[in-house]
Order: structure tokens, then sequence, then C-alpha cells
């Protein structure tokens, strides 16, 4: 029997999917439940309008995202920071100073968990940062440490 996913199932698929199960575990189970409807020739025609929008949607996210690491990619973002006379820092620079950097001189808001710095930043000079954007899409961001 075939079916449509309403929400995800696990070890079976995501929303918005049309798998085959036995009809038992359809009529018994996925069906009382509000994980699934029948896949007649209406609920067929919704997931398609379903798929649409969602396809729709993806490729609006991906072509901001797109410009967004254009923007990022553009120039390097430049940091501050305390440092002694031999020019070390006192400390590090952290994922939380290069989101708040690229909030302050690009204007685009990037979640710290999603920057990771490739290698400890402890000295003056020009650095990189990756950022996964999700779905595959990951830039390296250089930035500049310069003494406060």
């Amino acid at each position: 029997m075939q079916v449509i996913l309403i929400k995800d199932v696990d070890n079976l698929g995501g929303a918005n999917e049309l798998v085959t199960v036995k009809s038992g575990y359809a009529r018994n189970y996925l069906i009382p439940q509000k994980f699934a409807v029948e896949a007649n020739p209406s609920n067929m025609k919704q997931l398609q309008e379903r798929q649409k929008v969602a396809k729709k949607k993806e490729d609006k996210m991906l072509a901001e995202i797109k410009s967004v690491i254009n923007a990022l990619q553009s120039s390097a973002v430049k940091l501050t920071a305390k440092t002694g006379t031999s020019g070390k820092i006192f400390g590090s620079i952290t994922s939380l100073q290069i989101a708040r950097a690229i909030r302050d001189q690009k204007g685009y808001e990037i979640d710290r968990k999603r920057i990771s710095i490739v290698d400890d930043v402890k000295e003056l000079g020009t650095h990189k940062a990756s950022i996964d954007f999700g779905n595959g899409n990951v830039t390296e961001v250089e930035f500049e440490v310069v003494a406060e």
C-alpha cells in the first residue's frame, strides 16, 4: 500500500514522501496516528503542490545564501584584540567574536555555532574560518586580527 507521510517517521522516511508499506501497518498505525494519509489521486495532487512550494522556497533560500557567501568573500573581516609586546593576543579569537564582527561590518546575522575556526588564533595577522550554511553550502571567510 502506498501512503504519503505527513510527519517524519524513523526508519521509513521524511514528511511529504511517498512510501510503500504493508497495508496493516498503514491502516493500524500510520493513518490513525496521523503520520500518513492514503495515496489517492487528490492527496497525490496536494503532495505535488507542497513539493512545488518547497522547491521554490529552497531555490529562494539558496539564492540568498549565495549572495551572503559572495558578500563575505568580497573582503576580509577585521577584528581587534588586546596584544602583548611580542604581538601575541591575550587569549584567542572565538567564533562569537567573528559572528559579531560579521554582523557589525557586513550586516549579516550568522549563528556562531555555524562558524568553525581552522586553527587557533593567538597572534595578529590574517586567518581563516569556515561557515556551514547547511545543505552542503560551506564557505571559507578570511578575517584579519589587528592590535587594539
